[in-house]
This record gives structure tokens, C-alpha cells and sequence, in this order.
């Protein structure tokens, strides 16, 4: 090994260390995102009993859950792209730069493969489409049906519903069923 190597090698540690840390940050605050969907939901149907059951209130659950969606997938991806780099650029150039022979990271492929991986992925999936798309849907369908919306809160409400479809749509679009 060449002198110049070690210090490459060095620093390609370093940045694998804190893309760690960074991915283990995101993946707290991703999954501390189910919970604060669900604080808010229950935030907002008890203010619908509080309320004596006006339903006008269920339509603050698409927006919040849009919010809180957006956000949870957008640091699901951050943390897949970090998965992913460091899979096919770092793990590859350490493995190079060591002996060449023996892959570095190799739980970062191997946590990714098995039998059971599309079935996992797909409850995930099934988890996220219900917290962040079916149940303010729900809520908004409820509201509907009790037939006291005034036409600007139906209005609104089919924007909610073009919002949520939206993000039902990126979801499903960053579902990675398969390793890669």
C-alpha cells in the first residue's frame, strides 16, 4: 500500500462514519413521525368529541398528515440515498483501496436480501399509506357524509384529497421492494 493511501482510507472512514450517524439521525426523527401522526390524529378527533361531533375538524387531518408525510418520506429517501452510496461508492473505493478482495460494509448489501424482504417492504408500505393517506381520507369522507360542510370546506377538502393522492402516489413510487 502506498504512503497516500492510508490517508484516503482514513478520510473514507470518516465520511462512512458520519453518513452513519446522519442516516441513524434521520431514521429516529422518520420513525418519530408515525408517532407524532398519530398524537395528531387523536389531537384532532378529540377535538371533534369536544366539539360535539362537528365533523368540520376532521378536515385538519389531511393537511397535518400531508405535512408530516412529506416529511417522513423525504427523510426515508435521504436515508435509502445514504444506504445507497454508501453500497456503491464507498463501500467499492475502500475495498479497492484495502486488499481488493475482501467488500467492506458488507451489512449494508446483506441486511437488504432474504426471503421475507418484499412481504416487509410491502407491510412498511401498507403501514405508510394508512397513517399518512387513508386515515385523513377517512376523516374527510366522514365529513362528507355528515352533509353540514359548507361549499367552501368541500372546496377545501377536495384539495385535501388531490394532496393526499399525491402523496399515496410518492410513496408508492419509493418503494423498494427489491435489493439494489
Amino acid at each position: 500500500m502506498a504512503g497516500d493511501e492510508v490517508p484516503i482510507i482514513a478520510l473514507l472512514a470518516v465520511e462512512y462514519e458520519k453518513l452513519k450517524e446522519e442516516q441513524r439521525a434521520r431514521i429516529g426523527l422518520r420513525d418519530n413521525l408515525i408517532y407524532a401522526t398519530l398524537v395528531a390524529m387523536a389531537a384532532v378527533v378529540a377535538a371533534l368529541m369536544q366539539s360535539g361531533g362537528r365533523t368540520d375538524f376532521l378536515l385538519l387531518l389531511p393537511p397535518v398528515t400531508f405535512l408530516l408525510g412529506w416529511t417522513y418520506l423525504a427523510n426515508d429517501q435521504k436515508i435509502s440515498d445514504i444506504g445507497r452510496y454508501i453500497r456503491e461508492d464507498l463501500g467499492p473505493r475502500l475495498t479497492a483501496l484495502a486488499d481488493g478482495e475482501a467488500p467492506v460494509f458488507g451489512w449494508e448489501a446483506a441486511h437488504r436480501v432474504g426471503p421475507r424482504r418484499a412481504g416487509r417492504k410491502l407491510m412498511q408500505l401498507l403501514v405508510d399509506l394508512m397513517a399518512f393517506c387513508l386515515a385523513p381520507l377517512a376523516g374527510v369522507i366522514v365529513a362528507w357524509l355528515d352533509g353540514r360542510l359548507p361549499a367552501m370546506l368541500v372546496a377545501l377538502s377536495i384539495a385535501e384529497v388531490a394532496l393526499l393522492a399525491l402523496l399515496a402516489v410518492h410513496i408508492v413510487r419509493e418503494v423498494e421492494l427489491t435489493a439494489r
